[in-house]
């Protein structure tokens, strides 16, 4: 069973975690059910950036985001080679060590 190794965030996770993930879960579901709230403004359908993580070990077993998560991505704080949306990144069967960024970009609350 692959395992999704979040390093410290200094709100969501202090401490760093090891979360086991099965196949086919997406990083942001597998966060959310081990109580790290990464936002997700647009409830997972790629329509935003806020579940923005970076892939610092593992990046090469996700399957290629496509055109849409790219588009967004390109909005993302902070992007980098290894940039995917939490929700757009499913877990395979190799481990991942995940960066979630400090900060992110929220049309929503940041309209109001």
């Amino acid at each position: 069973m692959p395992k999704i190794i979040v390093l410290p965030h200094e709100e969501l996770c202090p401490d760093g975690a090891v979360l086991e993930a099965e196949a086919g879960e997406s990083v942001l579901d597998v966060a959310l059910k081990n109580d790290i709230g990464i936002e997700h403004a647009c409830e997972k359908v790629c329509a935003c950036t806020t579940c923005h993580v970076i892939i610092r070990e593992g990046f090469d077993s996700l399957e290629e985001s496509d055109e849409l998560e790219d588009d967004m991505l390109d909005k993302a704080w902070g992007l980098e080679p290894e940039s995917r949306l939490g929700c757009q990144a499913i877990v395979a069967d190799e481990d991942l060590v995940v960066e979630i960024p400090k900060y992110t970009v929220n049309m929503v609350s940041e309209n109001h």
